[in-house]
């Protein structure tokens, strides 16, 4: 269906009885966040709050709360979209199968975005920073963030709306130093679109422009996450996936989204930064504060009855869970021509999405020779050059040869598969002192980290074990251990305190299991509670990528280092204890939580 606007969106999903409407006034500091997580953890409806405290205007959040509600938003164009993208791969299937895509040409045409002729309706009225949703989502957050944003910023040398960038940046409403009503924090990272903007306007005299949309209909803020190639606007692929071409007006030398809820215009000063943060984000941990750039507000429109679109952040899964799926929906067809020999590739959600990615890729080159790791190296070589997947941390490829049935989707049978065939004296390649995701605080640096690829082909060269030998005995130091799974075995260890202590309380422990047959049991997760790390394969995942710098935090037993080749003969540790540089995790308030609660209950939506 093709919406207009978001509070359409909202009508038809309480049509269809997929809305919850917040009755009670609710507090946007915490309490909010509350109720959207309590309903997002339980499947539950999209949420209409009617009265937000301190704020005039309404708020709607979980729209994507499911995998299906996501694809029932964009249920008459989703498919039509992935039959472009496949005429995109290969034109010729358009002489094979004429009458599939007979709807592309229309499709495409959706893709142009217009001006408005006749006044919009985001210029229905102005307001101020001040007077909107202020919505603070962690106990230790710095103040209230636009979530759902879509900064919308040209590129001075080719102005217009054919060359511009429309990205999903974290902004910064209240608290630090920000001057309310003035001024606003631009938290952007490594690898997006307005940074190359950035770069140019500092480069020049005239002003570096930006509008933030929020709201209008649900294409509008997918498009804004969507990896789309350098040079293809995300304006165009809002108008596909909504059906329904991307209107918008100017105003004051500022782009606004005809169709948005709100847009903020305003001017990104040049050369100056604030610091922005700490917020709790999508690796379960809040990411801390730092110098970002700031935003001087011009005007804020809104349009007439206007809903404010935010979502919560946290430990995955969550909300924006669903922008992976659905990306990965209509991306998997222009996997091959993206990475040549590869069959599949899942950047894991549960682990943050960046710390982890597997993948599955062809073996081609030499087939009549031994079966190793030959061609899956340079696969996957190439996705950690390119673009979003080169933030990975950690990336296991397997061959497909070995299993044509191995799906990374079924991670546990995955891990099974790799653990199984793994030679952790061969399979192992890192990379040290390089980039990782600007939310991962488990490296050495801000951004500043290291990578491995661990390669897996050939034949199978153990049985996994979910027992320990006869006699096994921990130092008095180490506790509890515990199976994640078949072969992986989580300990609890002691606090880490320093590297120096860390590496040597991990030497301690890897020496003393070189007395026991651990040949079934290739991976042990040193952790500092290991009950919860095995209670469920999500927890194992979520702890061991999340919480390992790849170059300071892999270990094992009967470890060498053999022309600059570092491997092990035993099994792999990984240190995923917390670290002191390590960034909090996400805790919430207990009092908050039952007050939200409360609140469902009177709405109707309980236990």
């Amino acid at each position: 269906m093709s919406y207009s606007s978001l509070r359409a969106t909202a009508n038809d999903l309480e049509r269809s009885g997929q809305l919850l409407r917040i009755k009670t006034p609710v507090d946007p500091n915490l309490e909010v966040a509350a109720i959207h997580r309590f309903v997002f953890e339980r499947g539950g409806p999209a949420i209409l709050f009617e009265q937000i405290k301190g704020s005039p205007f309404q708020g709607l959040s979980n729209i994507y709360g499911t995998y299906e509600r996501t694809a029932w938003l964009f249920r008459d164009t989703l498919d039509r979209v992935k039959r472009v993208i496949e005429l995109k791969k290969d034109p010729a299937v358009l002489l094979k199968r004429p009458g599939r895509y007979l709807s592309a040409p229309l499709t495409a045409l959706s893709a142009l975005p217009m001006r408005s002729l006749d006044k919009a309706p985001i210029l229905y009225g102005q307001t101020q920073i001040s007077q909107l949703p202020q919505i603070k989502s962690w106990p230790m957050d710095g103040g209230a963030f636009i979530t759902m944003p879509q900064v919308y910023t040209e590129d001075p040398e080719q102005p217009g709306v054919m060359h511009s960038n429309l990205g999903m940046y974290r902004i910064q409403l209240s608290g630090n130093e920000y001057v309310m009503d003035e001024e606003i924090g631009m938290h952007y990272q490594l690898h997006r679109g307005i940074g190359v903007h950035h770069t140019k306007y500092n480069q020049r005299e005239e002003p570096f422009r930006c509008s933030i949309f929020v709201g209008g209909p649900p294409s509008h803020a997918f498009s804004a996450i969507m990896p789309l190639p350098e040079g293809l606007p995300e304006l165009t692929f809002a108008g596909m996936l909504g059906g329904r071409r991307f209107r918008y007006t100017r105003q004051n030398g500022h782009v606004l989204s005809s169709d948005a809820d709100f847009v903020i215009t305003g001017e990104i000063v040049k050369n100056i930064t604030k610091p922005e943060g700490p917020f709790g984000d999508h690796l379960g941990y809040y990411s801390l504060t730092h110098p970002f750039p700031v935003m001087k507000v011009h005007k804020v429109y809104h349009r007439k009855n206007p809903l404010w679109h935010f979502s919560i952040v946290g430990r995955p899964p969550m909300e924006d869970s669903s922008f992976g799926w659905l990306i990965h929906e209509l991306v998997e067809p222009l996997t091959p021509g993206e990475f040549p020999g590869l069959k599949e590739l899942h950047a894991v959600d549960v682990a943050g999405v960046h710390p982890l990615l597997l993948a599955i890729g062809h073996e081609r080159y030499m087939p009549f020779r031994e079966r190793k790791p030959e061609e899956i190296l340079t696969i996957a070589n190439r996705i950690l050059g390119t673009g979003q997947t080169s933030l990975a941390k950690f990336l296991i490829i397997a061959a497909a040869d070995d299993n044509p049935n191995l799906d990374t989707h079924d991670m546990p049978h995955f891990f099974q598969h790799v653990l199984e065939r793994v030679d952790w004296s061969r399979d192992l390649h890192f990379q040290t002192r390089t980039t990782i995701d600007t939310l991962d605080y488990s490296g050495s640096g801000w951004n500043e980290g290291s990578k491995v690829i661990i390669a897996c082909r050939g034949e199978k060269l153990r049985q996994l074990r979910t027992d320990l030998p006869e006699h096994f005995a921990l130092p008095q130091e180490f506790s509890a251990p515990q199976f994640c799974q078949p072969g992986v075995l989580a300990i609890s260890g002691p606090a880490y305190r320093s590297v120096e202590e860390g590496r040597g309380q991990v030497a301690h422990l890897a020496h003393l299991l070189e007395r026991y047959d651990l040949s079934g049991v290739p991976l042990i997760v040193l952790c500092d509670d290991s009950r919860f790390t095995a209670a469920t394969h999500s927890n194992f995942l979520w702890v061991a990528f999340t919480r390992a710098n790849p170059s300071h935090d892999i270990h094992g037993v009967h470890a060498f280092t053999e022309n600059k080749h570092w491997g092990c003969r035993g099994p792999l540790i990984i240190d995923a204890r917390k670290k002191p540089h390590h960034a909090p995790e996400l805790i919430p308030e207990a009092e908050v939580e039952l007050r939200a609660k409360k609140i469902l209950n009177e709405a109707g939506f309980g236990d």
